[in-house]
């Protein structure tokens, strides 16, 4: 991997270890927010019993901890780039009784496996986060067993997320931000359905079948939304911090009417919008 793409590697790494305690505290909120994307990953992945699976940018464990209890007599191996977030998912795993769950660090631009190792492997909004997603798709591609299945879910373009836009649209009137160069990980690089489909294909895939998912996120109230956004949202609290006071209560006050014009019926939801693209080998 190049220089620059090492840097992001590692500056993403320690953003994920620096966060990992507000993904614990609001654990439970945030796998109830994704399941659906877990669930239609592990859908498609057509788990049978004694699988060997592999959940790469595992986080605080899902989908790789109700894929355990669909293989009881095979193995997850769940890898991430940061220990405080595995951590959490071995305390999660032991809390819920999971033994054929194990976490460890690994690049998935370097994964420590043999070659055709796993049945299937599965990966939950992460890949629009890897550096190098061509030579991400090569490896995961290189580690599953022939007729093995991939199954990843990405975030949909910023029009079907307002849960993230309706924060980050009003910061980027107060705070000037660096545009990033083209290509570069973020939320809505793998918003179109071609950017998977055509990484997979080019890594030796074939039934490449992309679908879409939207749904609704329930809050509760703003507050709540706005304690979540500063304590998980790692690209949020960086911009913020290059505000002073008075313009961060600024941005508080018109996120808060933003978000209560998208509620106007007393109701604290915003939207959300994926795709989950899966494939075979």
């Amino acid at each position: 991997m190049e220089n620059q793409l090492e840097q992001i590697r590692d500056q993403q790494k320690q953003s994920w270890n620096k966060f990992s305690p507000g993904w614990k505290k609001w654990d439970e909120f945030n796998m109830r927010f994704l399941k659906p994307m877990g669930d239609a990953i592990i859908d498609n992945l057509k788990i049978k019993d004694g699988y060997n699976v592999l959940d790469i940018a595992a986080g605080t464990g899902e989908p790789g901890l109700t894929i355990a209890a669909l293989t009881p007599n095979g193995t997850v191996t769940g890898t991430d780039l940061a220990e405080g977030m595995l951590e959490i998912a071995r305390a999660n795993a032991a809390a819920k009784g999971v033994k054929n769950y194990k976490a460890q660090i690994a690049d998935v631009t370097e994964l420590p496996f043999d070659t055709e190792t796993f049945d299937a492997v599965s990966c939950r909004m992460g890949f629009m986060f890897f550096p190098d997603m061509q030579l991400a798709a090569n490896e995961i591609y290189r580690v599953l067993k022939p007729g093995g299945r991939f199954a990843t879910a990405v975030w949909a373009g910023p029009e079907q997320n307002n849960w993230v836009t309706t924060i980050m649209s009003v910061i980027q009137k107060h705070v000037i931000l660096p545009a990033p160069p083209p290509g570069s990980p973020g939320m809505f690089r793998c918003a179109k359905p071609d950017v998977i489909a055509n990484l997979l294909k080019q890594a030796g895939f074939n039934d490449i079948t992309p679908i879409e998912l939207t749904g609704q996120v329930d809050y509760g109230s703003f507050d709540r939304y706005w304690q979540m956004m500063m304590e998980v949202g790692a690209p949020i609290v960086a911009a913020m911090s290059q505000a002073d006071e008075p313009t961060r209560n600024k941005i508080k006050e018109e996120v808060a009417a933003l978000f209560q014009s998208q509620n106007t019926g007393g109701t604290a939801q915003l939207n959300y919008g994926a795709l989950v693209i899966s494939a075979q080998k």
